[in-house]
C-alpha cells in the first residue's frame, strides 16, 4: 500500500471488511497511515466511485453508531444492510463493537 493516495488506501481497506463485520473510521484512518484523519475516511466513502462497490455500510463512528446524514441513503439503509448480514443493531443505531470488531484486531496489530 505503500505508493497509494490515502483515498486508495481507504479504499483498499474497507473492501476487505467481511460481511457480519464492522470497523470504525478511526481504525482505518489509522491502517491508512493517518491516525487523526478520521473525517477524511468519511469523505472519501462519501466521494468513493460507485464502480469500486465497496462495503461502506460496514463503517461506523468509534461508539459504533451508524452513519448520519444521507450516507448509504440514511442511517435505516445502513441498519437494513447490517441487518441483512447478522449485525444486530439497537434502536438507537448503534452495534456493539466488541462483537462486530474483533476480526480486525489482529490486522491493527492488538
Amino acid at each position: 500500500m505503500s505508493h497509494l493516495t490515502f483515498y486508495e488506501k481507504v479504499y483498499e481497506i474497507v473492501a476487505q471488511i467481511p460481511k457480519g463485520n464492522v470497523m470504525t473510521y478511526g481504525q482505518i484512518a489509522a491502517l491508512a497511515g493517518k491516525p487523526n484523519a478520521s473525517r477524511a475516511v468519511g469523505h472519501a466513502l462519501r466521494v468513493c466511485p460507485e464502480k469500486l462497490e465497496l462495503p461502506c455500510h460496514r463503517v461506523v463512528n468509534t461508539r459504533g453508531y451508524l452513519s448520519g446524514g444521507k450516507a448509504f441513503g440514511g442511517m435505516e439503509i445502513q441498519k437494513q444492510l447490517l441487518v441483512q448480514e447478522g449485525i444486530k443493531v439497537s434502536e438507537d443505531y448503534c452495534i456493539d463493537l466488541e462483537r462486530y470488531l474483533s476480526w480486525n484486531q489482529q490486522i491493527c496489530g492488538k
